[in-house]
Formats: C-alpha cells, sequence, structure tokens
C-alpha cells in the first residue's frame, strides 16, 4: 500500500527490498506527488513558443536544486498569444517562485505561473471501476466519506468510470497503476473474472490495495477486501486511504463483509 493510514508519512519505515519482502507481498512505496510534511513542493505552469526546448525547462528547474516529480506537456487550447504548448512541472526542495524565474529566462518560454500541485489541490485518488448502477452507489459512500475526512484537512478525491466488457475492465484496472496519485481501487460489478482477476493481482503487486463488491466471478478470491454494501464499499476505501482514520486495510485483508 503506498501510504499507511493513521501514521504520519515521515515516520513510516523505509520500504524492504524485494530480497527481504515475503513472497507476494507488495513494496511500501511513498507517493512522491502527495506533499509530505514539512517537505517543499511546487509546481509551474510554462506557456511556451511551438519551438521550445523542454529539456531545457527541465534543467532550469534541475539548476536551481528542484527535483522533478511529474512532467506533463500538452498543446495550448486557451488561443494565448505566441503560445502553443503548455508544460505542467511538479518538483519537490524549491518553491514555485523559485523555478518561475529560472524557467522564464528559457527561450520560447511565454510565461512560467506558479501553481498548487495536483497533490495539493486533489490529494489521493480513490479510482471506482464497473457497471454504471453499482459504481455511482459506491461514488455515493466514498463522496460522502472523502468530505468528512477533507473537512480535516486531507485531500482526498474519487474518479469512477463505467466500463462494460472483460477485456475493457481488465485494461483499466492495469491502467490504475500508471495514474498519478491513486491509492486504492474499488471494482463495483456483478460478475468479474478471468482477465480482469489477473490484472487485479498485478496491480496489488504495485502496491495499490483493491477493494470489490461481493460479486459473481473469482475477481473477490484476488482482491484485498470484498464489501456486499457498495456504499459501504465506498466508505471503506476513503477510509483505508485517510490519515485521518483508523481503519487498517492491512488487518481486514481476505475478509467478507
Amino acid at each position: 500500500m503506498r501510504d499507511e493510514p493513521g501514521r504520519d508519512p515521515a515516520e513510516r519505515p523505509a520500504g524492504r527490498d524485494s530480497a527481504e519482502r515475503p513472497a507476494g507481498e507488495a513494496p511500501d512505496l511513498p507517493d512522491l506527488l502527495i506533499p509530505a510534511p514539512g517537505q517543499i513542493i511546487g509546481k509551474l505552469s510554462v506557456r511556451t513558443s511551438a519551438d521550445v526546448d523542454l529539456l531545457a525547462v527541465l534543467g532550469a528547474v534541475r539548476d536551481v536544486g528542484g527535483d522533478i516529480a511529474s512532467v506533463t506537456a500538452f498543446p495550448a487550447t486557451k488561443g494565448e498569444p505566441g503560445v502553443e504548448r503548455v508544460i505542467d512541472v511538479e518538483f519537490r526542495d524549491i518553491t514555485g517562485e523559485t523555478a518561475a524565474v529560472a524557467v522564464g529566462r528559457v527561450a520560447g518560454v511565454v510565461a512560467a505561473q506558479p501553481r498548487e500541485t495536483l497533490g495539493q489541490v486533489f490529494g489521493k485518488r480513490v479510482i471506482v471501476i464497473g457497471g454504471g448502477a453499482q459504481v455511482a452507489q459506491v461514488n455515493l459512500g466514498a463522496v460522502s466519506e472523502a468530505d468528512r475526512h477533507n473537512l480535516r484537512g486531507e485531500r482526498i478525491s474519487v474518479d469512477t468510470i463505467p466500463l462494460v466488457g472483460e477485456a475493457q475492465i481488465a485494461a483499466a484496472v492495469r491502467a490504475v497503476a500508471d495514474l498519478p496519485r491513486a491509492h486504492i481501487l474499488v471494482l463495483a460489478g456483478a460478475i468479474m473474472g478471468g482477465e480482469i482477476t489477473v490484472a487485479v493481482m498485478e496491480l496489488r503487486e504495485t502496491g495499490i490495495p483493491v477493494v470489490a463488491l461481493n460479486m459473481v466471478g473469482s475477481v473477490t478470491e484476488a482482491v484485498d477486501l470484498v464489501v456486499s454494501d457498495p456504499v459501504q464499499a465506498g466508505t471503506m476505501a476513503v477510509m483505508a486511504i485517510a490519515d485521518t482514520a483508523r481503519f487498517d486495510i492491512e488487518r481486514q485483508r481476505g475478509r467478507r463483509y
């Protein structure tokens, strides 16, 4: 699991290497896009011309001491004069203001503006995949519970997609490992197995826990926790990743409710 509920990230033990971990146990990895207490973290929204050198932009951040955590580049869509591309850069160890001054000197940069990071704004993500009716009910529980924790200083967001078909759901499950700040997956459906079960096992190896509704199919044998009530499943998923909760999914692994 990427974050251990109820414990300050600074106090978490260092992850063990694969030789020391029992077979099948996922590594304890930090989420480098979620700010740790006392850590300086920043983001730049860089608007550029078409001929800007991306490596020069990133090099400017590194040259002033920034440790780059993520980079996203996409075409500009707002019609700003002279702006063809937008580059979002998240980094640690320096402020956005410091990085903005350095990046602003790079040829082709039209504007470099400090922003709050997505981790600071949206925080940890709960991902819900499955059938529309079940997804909606899981969402209800997850959003209600996230609201309770966000009022206490957390940042937890809920992302969902209703899908039909074994191949489509399996592909979505695998893609969760590539989503920034994804901390837990809830599978909400009536029947799941086969390739979906294989994808779930692969995802858990990356350290992301999986909660499933009680349904037909082999997927319930591969997940961390099975919950019959969809609203409660969403609630428990949020509690599992919230630092302000006392629910530890490690102690519930393999149970059904």
